[in-house]
């Protein structure tokens, strides 16, 4: 079985084709990971400072309320 000069000159561009495929889909699934770490850091990042808002706010309000007079009992 021999290949005819047609196929053997259309073998290196079908290399090169399937090659440059694979590459782009390296490139697409690498970009598409990026976008999927980088949307979870920022929901990480909005999420910690949501905590530390309510962490500072129980934190005066604590305060607040150990400064508040203690009153008397009924005897």
């Amino acid at each position: 079985m021999t290949t005819s000069p047609k196929t053997a000159a259309d073998q290196p561009a079908s290399l090169f084709s399937k090659a440059q495929t694979q590459s782009m889909s390296l490139n697409r699934i690498t970009s598409e990971r990026d976008a999927v770490t980088e949307a979870r850091e920022a929901k990480t990042a909005r999420l910690r400072e949501l905590r530390l808002e309510k962490q500072a706010d129980d934190i005066v309000a604590a305060a607040a309320l150990a400064a508040l007079p203690k009153r008397a009992g009924r005897r």
